[in-house]
């Protein structure tokens, strides 16, 4: 499934494959497990449910469409996009639009849940440089994250990455909305209006940049659909 995929029994084409990653690698996210199987309107690659993190990164990775489209689950569903993403492409870059940093270890996390570290996971493995890195939107960040962030060089505006990649993957961790705007895990007021975020991927789709993208950390509404259907046309999918 690629940019020019068309379902043979209902003659559209679509810009996307859709790959669901229905786990959660944390205490209690059982929402965002049920999230990903949210009816959204594009064809299926697949559905990866392995039994550890490692497994369901290289099983995301060895499978993935040409331009794909991550229904998770946490953000570490991610994780296996980029890394694949990044073997394709010689310079890589990605906006994470989340309200937290996932940027914590093992050492410096405060709940241990392996959710709040997948953009430090890309970063440390190698799959992305921390300076073709814009994390937009956070504002609920550990003392060790600002740390990361201030020493790596991180970005906090697409802007600041395009002119130093070839294209990016998009990384839509949706509690980076005002909380009224859309039903998330774990709300955090003071987010930008989906009209906000649309226009940033109306920018990025516009420059031809997009090599796929994911979305994460939703509650399991039917009223999402919607919304989320009208974010990805933004991306050009």
């Amino acid at each position: 499934m690629g940019p020019d995929y068309e379902c043979h029994s209902c003659g559209r084409t679509f810009s996307a494959g859709m790959v669901r990653v229905p786990r959660a690698w944390g205490d209690g996210g059982e929402p965002m497990v049920a999230a990903a199987l949210l009816e959204l309107d594009y064809p299926e690659a697949g559905v990866v449910e392995e039994d550890s993190l490692r497994a369901q990164t290289l099983a995301i990775a060895a499978d993935l469409p040409q331009r794909p489209l991550i229904l998770g689950g946490c953000c570490c569903s991610h994780v296996g996009a980029v890394e694949g993403l990044s073997s394709r492409h010689e310079r890589l870059g990605v906006i994470w639009l989340d309200a937290h940093g996932d940027l914590n270890t093992p050492e410096t996390s405060p709940s241990g849940n392996e959710w709040g570290m997948p953009l430090r996971m890309l970063i440390d493995r190698g799959a992305v440089d921390a300076q073709d890195v814009a994390l937009v939107g956070a504002r609920n960040l550990d003392p060790p994250e600002v740390a990361f962030i201030a020493q790596s060089g991180i970005h906090d505006t697409a802007e600041a990455v395009l002119d130093r990649v070839d294209c990016v993957y998009v990384a839509l961790d949706c509690d980076v909305f005002e909380p009224s705007e859309l039903a998330v895990y774990m709300p955090e007021p003071g987010g930008p209006t989906i009209a906000d975020i649309e226009k940033l991927l109306c920018g990025l789709r516009d420059r031809g940049v997009v090599v796929g993208a994911g979305l994460s950390g939703l509650a399991p509404d039917p009223a999402n659909v919607e919304k989320l259907e009208r974010l990805c046309t933004a991306l050009g999918f």
